[in-house]
């Protein structure tokens, strides 16, 4: 069964996570996607919150820019997150928005070189093995985790371009697909791919039309509102019908930055829309 999310976006100030979570949780959403947009809100803080504040609800973080991380940092950070929630976490790696890797002096000149290097011992990390290594980034001497999660954990990671989406599927235990790809992309990247979640515009409601417009225009992707899934229940479980038939394992609903009521968005999205998936 394919699984289906709602994404709180970092454009919401952090105290409105609470509430969010919480009607995600007593409406049965299976789960909830987190941001590290610069410079709003810490994947890491916001998934930590997030899972406690919820009993059963799975949290993805979509994704974090490994330029920003020292891998043995974050994977004490992915440790406990694993050993306080067990099956309740998803770490998505990926490139960083390069703009905002350069501000912060952490731009690099292959971040394909360092995306796999990366993942790569932070699976090994996470195995609980012993991991040195001497990469072009990525440099280690004998670091161990002293509390390794007790269960094999989840490494996905965020893919545009075909070099990185071949890489992800390589070496990730899934793919994380941006709003705005159409099923035929994800079609194309499930004979690869281990598993496939991906991003999908979402707008409800009287004004949904106009909002998602808005939405398009921002991301600049007017040309792609056949990726859109906009109206009510029957016609956004319509669309989500569509990337399941195309291959996702997860369908995770984006709402529009102006989304007015974030908490109905969710309870809509897990009581009516959720019945009507296949």
């Amino acid at each position: 069964m394919t699984t289906l999310g709602v994404v709180f976006r970092p454009q919401n100030p952090p105290e409105r996570l609470r509430s969010v979570v919480r009607a995600a949780d007593e409406a049965g959403l299976e789960e909830l996607w987190l941001w590290e947009d610069c410079f709003l809100e810490s994947g890491v803080a916001t998934a930590a919150a997030a899972l406690a504040w919820s009993d059963r609800l799975t949290v993805g973080i979509g994704l974090l820019p490994v330029p920003f991380r020292n891998v043995a940092v974050l994977g004490m950070e992915a440790a406990t997150l694993h050993r306080l929630f067990p099956g309740r976490a998803v770490i998505t790696l990926g490139h960083g928005v390069q703009d905002w890797m350069g501000q912060v002096g952490a731009r690099v000149s292959s971040p394909l070189t360092l995306l796999r290097e990366h993942i790569e011992a932070l699976r090994a990390l996470l195995a609980g093995e012993t991991v040195t290594t001497s990469g072009r980034y990525v440099k280690l001497d004998k670091v161990k985790l002293d509390y390794p999660p007790a269960d094999a954990t989840r490494i996905y990671a965020g893919a545009t371009g075909p070099k990185t989406r071949a890489l992800a599927c390589e070496v990730a235990d899934g793919i994380l697909l941006t709003a705005g790809t159409p099923p035929e992309e994800v079609a194309a990247a499930r004979p690869m791919a281990k598993a496939i979640t991906v991003y999908v515009h979402a707008a409800t409601g009287p004004d949904a039309g106009a909002r998602m417009a808005r939405e398009l225009d921002f991301w600049g992707e007017s040309d792609k509102a056949d990726t859109t899934a906009l109206g009510g229940a029957a016609d956004i479980a319509a669309v989500v019908n569509r990337y399941k038939d195309a291959g996702a394992d997860a369908v995770i609903l984006q709402p529009t930055a102006d989304e007015p009521d974030l908490e109905g968005f969710t309870r809509f999205v897990a009581q009516e829309v959720r019945t009507l998936v296949a």
